[in-house]
């Protein structure tokens, strides 16, 4: 089995994603909201002196914007794990670009509570 954790920067492709999950038969899975490192970084008074690059960051990134990400995760069968990365992949498109997303997968030992 493994842990996929997906971070998405493009969180209004969270429910498609999720509907394309459900419909390939992959059913479970927990969603956290997150914000980046960057944000909250540049919106650190102390940062400003000591790393340079933050007072002229804290101009590009204005409070008005919306920087939140949306963290996925799936335990899944190992067969389960192509389909999920390849939906994913379809509805974010290549990841390698910048500002899309992240995705590992994590080996895991054991589980409980987990029904397929």
């Amino acid at each position: 089995m493994k842990l996929l954790v997906f971070i998405l920067k493009n969180v209004e492709l969270q429910d498609e994603i999720l509907l394309r999950l459900a419909h390939a038969g992959i059913k479970g899975g927990t969603l956290i909201e997150g914000k980046g490192m960057a944000k909250t970084l540049a919106n650190m008074d102390e940062m400003e002196d000591d790393v340079p690059i933050f007072g002229t960051l804290r101009h590009i990134i204005s409070d008005n914007i919306d920087y939140k990400s949306s963290i996925m995760m799936f335990v899944l069968e190992n067969q389960q794990l192509d389909i999920t990365k390849k939906i994913i992949k379809k509805v974010t498109g290549d990841l390698n670009k910048p500002n899309t997303g992240i995705m590992f997968t994590i080996n895991i030992e054991e589980v409980e509570g987990y029904k397929n």
